[in-house]
C-alpha cells in the first residue's frame, strides 16, 4: 500500500511540474521559429513619433541613415540602446514595453527602410 502512494505522489509532481513549465511558455518573447513583423512593431511603438522616418520631436534626428550616422547610430544594436536609453524628448522603452526580440526586429526594420 504504502509503495502504491508514493507512485501516485511521484505521477502528481511529474504532472504538476509539466504543467508548470508548459505554462510559463507564453512568457517568452516569442516561439522559436516565429518571425515578428518589425514593420507592424515599428508602426504599433515608434510611427507616432518617427512617420515615414521622419521626427516629430527633433527634425535632425529622423531615421534616415545619414541622420542615423551622424547621430552615432551605426546599426542595429546602436538603435535599441537608443530605445532603451533615449536622450530628450523620446520615450523610453524598457525590456517589458518592448522585447529584445521586437526591438531587434523595429531596429532591422528601421535600417532596411529608412535609407
Amino acid at each position: 500500500m504504502e509503495e502504491s502512494n508514493m507512485k501516485k505522489h511521484l505521477i502528481t509532481s511529474a504532472l504538476l511540474l509539466a504543467s508548470c513549465l508548459s505554462a510559463t511558455s507564453g512568457f517568452c518573447d516569442t516561439k522559436k521559429g516565429e518571425k515578428i513583423d518589425g514593420k507592424k512593431e515599428f508602426e504599433e511603438h515608434c510611427a507616432m513619433c518617427h512617420p515615414n522616418g521622419g521626427n516629430n520631436i527633433n527634425a535632425q534626428k529622423t531615421l534616415n541613415s545619414s541622420s542615423l550616422k551622424s547621430n552615432g547610430v551605426k546599426n542595429s544594436k546602436d538603435i535599441i540602446a537608443k530605445m532603451r536609453n533615449p536622450g530628450p524628448g523620446m520615450t523610453k522603452f524598457d525590456k517589458k514595453t518592448i522585447s529584445n526580440n521586437e526591438a531587434k526586429a523595429i531596429a532591422e526594420y528601421i535600417l532596411k527602410t529608412f535609407k
